[in-house]
């Protein structure tokens, strides 16, 4: 009997809470030259971080677990613990264990040597005072996803995801001032131009790419989808499928952007997934699509008549009122906040519209069963767990209370001046986060507050250097 896609998320809940070493049996069976594991969990910043270890020593990973310090979570992009909250340092800087996701151990095909990789969870130590010690780290983005999704069960709806994710190829040196460089194209082999939106013939320059990333990540099961060209030289897109399991989906965000870094590594370039690397052309997204399904896996949005409308209408409703909360997470560092410059194809308003790029909330063209809400907010070096959780928090909430969203947009201007409701610098947005109303209620309040307070760590750290642009103009 087919299962549909609500036997296949509980059995994948059921996986998710299992450690076993048959995953690991099996592995080695089928890759017997494998010498390394390379074991990671993945922060608030973005990083991968974990160790590394002989093939031999690796069976214990899924027989106990790995000790690492849980302060992984929420280093700052320097690798420094500021200790956020005293949550580190203050009390002893304690290990958690790190747990190995079912069906996430794969090969590393850019490897230079057989080597398996297998993305990890933070579980709480068993120390005095915590009352969570053993489960899923309250401090962990992805636990995080997994309570908001429990809301949403409650609600009878499951979240249909797909994750878009922009990104540069670039070239290994810097010009003299250490501003990075697009790639050289491989066929001309002169520094790359072109600004040739979905461009045919800047795909076929960088087919070798385009071709080892798609292999990369058919071997390790990421289901990566379309590439294309995007607005600025040496930018890219690539689409992961639509799937039932949100988690999952961002499980295969974070993997898919390990895969790129290694392929274009791998070929001679460096990768980046930083909003805004360059001033003056087109900063990198990252966009989310989202449909609700029913158990039977019926699209809830294209029912017609109003039923579906209203509880489209009443998402888009929700993710309006929380846009304002979760922009700390959606712009998630002072460089992802120069992304929002009105005339930067960036939405820079709540507004939802039909077939409109233009908008925060875009409903994309295409009939009734596939009738989506796409978020084109976030940029691409957002934390993906967090990003989905304030995302599915904003529809929750929206349908919870009912919100209306209001007309859409029947025009578009990407040069529209920004919304002032909306805190699109950075300080502003974690303030707005600080004492957000909404989003406590969908999501881990801990690890709201320990994000809110690992962000303004790192922000008065960056402040604490004096630019050159300083002696420029006020030496």
């Amino acid at each position: 009997m087919a299962r549909t896609p609500a036997t296949k998320l509980a059995a994948a809940k059921k996986n998710a809470t299992t450690t076993s070493t048959a995953e690991f049996d099996a592995f080695l069976k089928r890759y017997p030259k494998t010498s390394e594991v390379d074991v990671f969990v993945h922060d608030m910043n973005g990083f991968l971080r974990g160790k590394r270890f002989p093939v031999g020593e690796a069976r214990k990973i899924w027989e106990s677990g790995v000790e690492m310090p849980r302060c992984l979570l929420f280093l700052d992009p320097t690798g420094d613990d500021l200790d956020p909250g005293g949550r580190s340092e203050a009390m002893g800087d304690p290990d958690g264990t790190a747990r190995p996701i079912p069906g996430r151990l794969a090969p590393v095909p850019w490897a230079d040597h057989p080597t398996a990789q297998v993305l990890l969870q933070m579980h709480d130590p068993f120390i005095k005072g915590e009352s969570n010690a053993g489960n899923p780290s309250k401090y962990c983005p992805r636990a995080a996803l997994q309570g908001t999704l429990a809301r949403l069960e409650k609600l009878g709806v499951i979240p249909m995801v797909a994750v878009e994710l922009e990104f540069y190829l670039l070239d290994p040196a810097r010009d003299a001032g250490g501003t990075p460089m697009p790639p050289k194209n491989p066929v001309t082999g002169l520094v790359e131009t072109s600004k040739q939106p979905y461009s045919m013939d800047d795909l076929d320059a960088y087919a070798t790419f385009i071709r080892r990333a798609a292999h990369h990540a058919e071997a390790q099961g990421i289901p990566a989808s379309a590439a294309i060209t995007e607005y600025s030289p040496g930018q890219f897109e690539i689409n992961l499928k639509h799937q039932p399991d949100a988690v999952a989906a961002c499980d295969n965000a974070v993997l898919l952007k390990r895969c790129i870094k290694g392929t274009a590594r791998e070929l001679g370039y460096n990768a980046t997934f930083m909003s805004k690397p360059f001033l003056h052309a087109a900063g990198s997204g990252m966009h989310v699509h989202v449909s609700l399904i029913d158990k039977a896996g019926k699209n809830l949005f294209g029912e017609t008549g109003a039923k579906g409308e209203a509880l489209l209408r009443h998402a888009i409703g929700g993710l309006q009122a929380t846009m304002a909360e979760s922009m700390a997470i959606f712009g998630a560092n002072p460089n992802a906040s120069r992304r929002y410059v009105a005339g930067n194809n960036v939405p820079m308003s709540p507004e939802w519209g039909h077939n409109n790029r233009t908008v925060a909330f875009r409903i994309p063209a295409g009939g009734n069963k596939a009738r989506r809400i796409e978020h084109r907010v976030a940029g691409a070096d957002a934390n993906p767990y967090l990003a989905m959780a304030a995302i599915l928090a904003g529809i929750a909430y929206g349908i919870e209370n009912e919100i209306d969203p209001g007309k859409p947009a029947e025009t578009g201007d990407f040069k529209r001046p920004a919304d002032p409701r909306i805190p699109f610098k950075f300080a502003p947005a974690l303030a707005h986060l600080a004492k957000a109303k909404i989003l406590p209620q969908y999501i881990e309040k801990e690890c709201l507050d320990l994000y809110v307070d690992a962000r303004l760590a790192e922000l008065e750290k960056f402040y604490d250097a004096i630019s050159p642009r300083e002696y420029d103009w006020y030496l």
